[in-house]
């Protein structure tokens, strides 16, 4: 208990700042989504009671089997001219839940009011959509707090960065989108730029390690990007599959090469880092110590960090495409057909993305030695 005490003591008044800000902002988001029915334009309602009311087993032509139940609905309206009154609705759900589920007391949804006739005493509707923002609140929020809590003063940096990034990445799409004649690719080189600076200056500051590590990043994303371009252009983009990109109104391939170019930063970044810090430590350590004592230490760290790296990133692209996948073989349709329907561009990224981690290793040694020998001949 005294120990806690002192800690408590050796807290600074701009810490406690800090604290009491980031609790008022919790709390203030918190009461906000659970009462912002008014901004929005669409009726929400929010369940008041449920009923199943009839339950029936289904078997499609492929001999899946499923349960489809209807359930009733009564809700109380929060928004609009009918704030306040009752709703009727009829919602069928399956016991998969592939593209329905069932709806519990407290949920709140976005539905469509029916005209209300004359003399009847409650109203009647259909469900359109959930609301999910408090949800998503809940979900921001647990990250913060652990992001904040390991990271601190560099987690927060971290918050903010991701922040910035975020909002550069949805202005630059809406650039693409409302500007005719100009270049994806272009617009994904600009703004990898902007995120590289951005996420490594803010979060480790303006050191010689950021700037091997910001070297380093680049060159290893824009050498994967340039690879890969390549081998699209000498295979004839053979076995590549874009029909999931089908609803595109833009050239696919294009918009292909931009999810690698993106894709690939995350993994390129973290590695740069990680070689530029590890070298960097070393060196703090020991000042005497040689660029080949330094360049052999960086290559075994490299080593080690490569297979969960690409690992790391083969799952990341993989795992988005797992309920195709399942819904695909559930169907009867070929295991060939299926993994080149689904996995062919994911694949791709994937293999791109593990080239740009493989070369930001040595590209990220020999930058940090640069950057270390600059660090020695001011000694």
């Amino acid at each position: 208990m005294k120990s806690l005490y002192r800690r408590l003591e050796n807290i600074s008044y701009k810490q406690w700042l800090i604290c009491g800000i980031i609790v008022c902002c919790f709390t203030a988001s918190i009461i906000f989504v659970h009462t912002n029915h008014t901004l929005y334009e669409r009726p929400i309602a929010q369940v008041t009671s449920t009923e199943v009311v009839d339950a029936m087993e289904m078997t499609d032509s492929s001999g899946n089997e499923d349960e489809l139940y209807t359930q009733h609905i009564t809700a109380a309206v929060k928004n609009g001219e009918h704030k306040g009154e009752t709703i009727e609705l009829i919602n069928e759900f399956s016991l998969s839940g592939g593209y329905d589920q069932e709806y519990q007391v407290g949920n709140e949804v976005f539905v469509y009011i029916d005209e209300v006739a004359e003399g009847t005493a409650s109203l009647t509707g259909v469900i359109q959509d959930v609301k999910r923002d408090k949800y998503i609140m809940y979900v921001a929020w647990l990250f913060i707090f652990t992001l904040l809590i390991i990271g601190k003063k560099q987690g927060f940096f971290a918050m903010v960065s991701l922040a910035i990034n975020a909002l550069l990445l949805s202005y630059a799409l809406d650039i693409y989108i409302t500007t005719l004649n100009i270049s994806l690719l272009a617009i994904c080189a600009f703004s990898v730029l902007l995120f590289t600076a951005i996420s490594l200056l803010l979060v480790n500051g303006f050191n010689q390690k950021t700037y091997a590590a910001v070297v380093a990043t680049l060159l290893g994303t824009f050498s994967a990007v340039l690879i890969t371009f390549f081998v699209m252009w000498i295979t004839g983009e053979r076995g590549l599959r874009y029909e999931e990109m089908q609803f595109l109104t833009r050239p696919p391939q294009m918009v292909f090469m931009a999810g690698v170019f993106i894709g690939s930063l995350g993994a390129v970044m973290d590695v740069a880092i990680t070689m530029s810090a590890s070298i960097f430590s070393l060196y703090e350590k020991d000042q005497t110590i040689s660029n080949k004592a330094l360049k052999a230490s960086g290559l075994d760290i490299g080593k080690d960090i490569m297979g969960t790296m690409t690992n790391i990133l083969f799952f990341a692209y993989i795992s988005g495409s797992i309920p195709s996948l399942i819904l695909y073989l559930k169907n009867g349709l070929p295991l060939g057909y299926t993994l080149s329907m689904n996995l062919s561009l994911e694949l791709a990224r994937a293999l791109s993305g593990g080239i740009g981690i493989v070369l930001t290793i040595p590209l990220g040694i020999y930058a940090s030695l640069y950057f270390v020998n600059k660090q020695r001949a001011k000694l």
